[in-house]
């Protein structure tokens, strides 16, 4: 028969290390990322009007981009702190501690692109498509629509292929991190 443990308050508290503090980070940022790419956005497209749609994303994703760039700067922090030889080997890619610091920083470098450079761009593109909708009195996607909104769509589109990409990026390397803490654990976090 298996020993039973009981709980104090001493395990309790013991609970609150940096160990913890660097699963639940990862737990939120991995969370997040799936919900925010792969269910609410989903979700929020098919059952609101685009033009709605398009102001909850802009809304929804600068805060989304700041928090993923907070925990993830946290993480690679506390993995850097907690991993010395990433500072030496930093230049060496192939070590272990290394790759997943690297990993860790992607996800720092591919938010911070979407947070100041790409998502600002594409909002700004999407509410000058939606001006000249209004305009034109014709939806972006309808027949002769005027070259200013074939180039505005055109731009829209590349620009949201960039930042779908660079989140795209983010949420692998957090996939590819998971992997590797599930496998491989903290080291000496």
């Amino acid at each position: 028969m298996p020993k039973v443990e009981l709980l104090t308050v001493s395990d309790a508290l013991g609970l609150f290390s940096l160990r913890g503090a660097y699963l639940i980070g990862y737990s939120w940022l991995f969370g997040m990322s799936l919900w925010v790419t792969f269910i609410g956005g989903v979700i929020a497209f098919k059952s609101l009007p685009r033009q709605q749609f398009g102001a909850l994303q802009h809304r929804t994703f600068p805060i989304y981009f700041g928090i993923s760039i907070g925990l993830a700067s946290g993480l690679l922090g506390l993995w850097t702190y907690s991993h010395p030889t990433v500072l030496q080997y930093a230049a060496q890619p192939q070590v272990a501690d290394v790759a997943q610091a690297y990993t860790l920083a992607s996800i720092v470098i591919s938010q911070l692109l979407n947070q100041l450079v790409i998502g600002p761009l594409t909002s700004k593109t999407m509410f000058q498509r939606h001006k000249l909708e209004k305009a034109e009195g014709k939806s972006y996607n309808e027949a002769g629509v005027s070259a200013e909104m074939k180039a505005l769509n055109s731009k829209f589109a590349r620009l949201h292929g960039y930042s779908s990409l660079a989140n795209l990026t983010a949420v692998i390397a957090c996939v590819f991190h998971g992997l590797w803490i599930g496998n491989k654990g903290l080291g000496s976090l």
